[in-house]
């Protein structure tokens, strides 16, 4: 049994296996590479930390938490606070971090395991719009519970004062030659920009 499938029984993830085929294959909207794919597991196995030790999250706090945990470009104090908090929580970090897989795993899980094939790198432009859009829709929710965790921090340790408070975070894009701006997600809907529905010359 290979450590993706183990990790699959030992924590009980139902049907991830079959959206770890689905993400790999883009069966959906959405189609992650390896790496992501080994991303995406590891956060399932975070999440899965926070329920048996009964903590709940909100949603991008998981997203979150593991790039404190495993980006290399995090400071070592930021760390050591996360680090910290997920010990109080009842959360055995060494354990999980032994856990956590590669890309080379979740590849010998879905091809030895699950008999997948490897998908073709050639995506239709709809397909691959999507994966952008998704893309980015991820980084806003990252976003917002980094800004959100950092200033709950900051009001935990009493450095600032703040009540309860939401975090927005809009993407917009604007378009220098027809002079137009759009969300991000309404750019990739509409196709571009005016720029489009210019006349060539």
């Amino acid at each position: 049994m290979s450590k993706v499938a183990r990790l699959i029984d030992e924590w009980e993830l139902d049907g991830v296996g079959q959206q770890l085929e689905d993400y790999w294959l883009g069966t959906g909207d959405e189609q992650y590479s390896l790496r992501e794919l080994a991303d995406w597991f590891n956060q399932r196995l975070l999440a899965a930390a926070h329920d048996r030790a009964d903590e709940a999250y909100v949603d991008g706090e998981i997203e979150n938490t593991y790039e404190l945990l495993t980006d290399d470009d995090v400071g070592t104090g930021t760390r050591a606070e996360v680090e910290t908090r997920l010990e109080q929580r009842g959360i055995d970090l060494e354990s999980l971090r032994t856990s956590f897989v590669s890309h080379q795993s979740v590849y010998t899980y879905l091809t030895d395991e699950r008999g997948v094939s490897k998908p073709s790198e050639e995506r239709s432009d709809s397909s691959q719009i999507e994966k952008t859009a998704e893309s980015i829709r991820r980084l806003v929710s990252r976003t917002q519970a980094v800004v959100r965790n950092n200033l709950e921090s900051l009001h935990n340790t009493d450095r600032i004062t703040i009540g309860n408070f939401s975090v927005f975070v809009d993407v917009q894009v604007f378009c220098q030659d027809c002079g137009t701006q759009y969300s991000a997600d309404e750019l990739l809907a509409n196709g571009g920009c005016d720029c489009q529905d210019e006349p060539e010359t």
